[in-house]
């Protein structure tokens, strides 16, 4: 890969596209869902008096078709603009509700130091603001995220884990990493498929009421004055299967689009540190670590799609946000042996075999390590 991340980044971008795509179109699904949805109610309404038979000539009608697409775009807009603004309050917001805590230079905490200094180095090798950097004191999985709208709001939390058990080179390869989410406008990406979802979700949640209000109501009944409640009904539960269905696919192709993203990640962490060993020790020592890159925060599921490792386990692989471990080691190290390496134990100090200097060269010595095959 270090002669290829180019074309492995090219690769990811095209992925993407293809992916954002196909959220545009099941987008569009979704609305001629409604409209068929839409047509068949008002069919039943105006069925033939004498064989009950539905008018479907509605569904061709091109005034409920554009009720129905603006409807649905008002809805899924403006669940996406509300779950957008809430979410957009800054990187900062993030790491505090990941408990991370803001380091500030000068400190006397060498670990901590170490951390700042690869961050500083990091922006200037992808020419990006130097962001705060938050350090989750209480975890002790390797990983880390970044956080923001843009790069001027933008954070990187790191765990302690993956301060003290990552040598200097792996510790490069995990910022670099990050700074790729921020100069490729992934966080940005991100923000605007959970909206999107959010608001799809909504229209779930307006079936869904629609479904309860109409039972409660009497169902599909008809009333003593002589109105049939079925069709009300029926939009409900339509609306609610479209609703929640959407929202399925839709993170089906989030987390694939997420998966992409991460490979995307790895290739720019490459291209900014211009070797591909520091990521790849990074990725076989979380391999290789009990704890994974696993975070006990309670809010890490909603974050999960930030972090560099899988930080929470996932329902299916379709969900998962990140790809295979063994996948993204061999797509930088194709000579990967399938061992991951033991781990280094957690100190309050960095390791001392790191070297503190960028750019790197490649007589900087390594953190020895015992290989173990899993």
């Amino acid at each position: 890969m270090a002669t290829d991340f180019f074309q492995q980044q090219d690769v990811a971008r095209r992925s993407t596209t293809r992916l954002i795509v196909l959220f545009a179109l099941a987008v569009l699904a979704i609305i001629l869902s409604i409209e068929v949805l839409l047509a068949a109610t008002t069919g039943y309404l105006g069925r033939d008096p004498d064989t009950g038979a539905i008018n479907w000539a509605a569904v061709t009608d091109l005034r409920l078709l554009l009720v129905s697409a603006v409807g649905t775009l008002i809805v899924v807009g403006g669940g996406s603009l509300y779950k957008i603004a809430e979410l957009r309050a800054g990187g900062h917001v993030v790491a505090e509700q990941l408990g991370g805590r803001l380091l500030t230079a000068g400190t006397a905490d060498l670990v901590e130091q170490r951390l700042l200094n690869v961050v500083e180095e990091m922006a200037l090798a992808s020419g990006t603001p130097t962001p705060p950097v938050y350090l989750m004191d209480q975890e002790d999985g390797i990983n880390a995220f970044a956080a923001g709208f843009s790069p001027q709001d933008a954070v990187i939390g790191v765990t302690r884990g993956t301060a003290t058990r990552l040598d200097r080179d792996e510790l490069q390869g995990v910022i670099a990493h990050e700074f790729s989410h921020i100069l490729n406008g992934d966080m940005r990406l991100n923000l605007r498929l959970m909206g999107l979802l959010h608001g799809i979700l909504i229209i779930g949640m307006l079936g869904y009421f629609i479904l309860r209000m109409s039972f409660y109501s009497g169902g599909g009944r008809r009333s003593k004055d002589g109105k049939d409640g079925l069709p009300i009904l029926a939009i409900g539960a339509g609306l609610a299967v479209i609703g929640f269905a959407g929202t399925f696919f839709g993170n089906l192709i989030k987390a694939a689009v997420s998966r992409q993203r991460e490979f995307l990640a790895d290739a720019s962490a490459v291209q900014f540190t211009r070797q591909p060993d520091g990521i790849a020790g990074a990725l076989k020592k979380i391999g290789g670590f009990v704890k994974g890159a696993s975070i006990q925060n309670p809010n890490a599921p909603l974050a999960s799609h930030m972090f560099f490792g899988e930080a929470t386990s996932g329902f299916t692989s379709l969900f998962a946000t990140h790809p295979p471990l063994e996948e993204r080691i061999r797509r930088i190290d194709p000579s990967w042996n399938g061992e991951f390496p033991e781990n280094v134990p957690a100190g309050r100090r960095a390791p001392q075999c790191a070297v503190p200097r960028f750019p790197r060269s490649s007589s900087f010595p390594r953190c020895p390590s015992s290989p173990v095959r899993r």
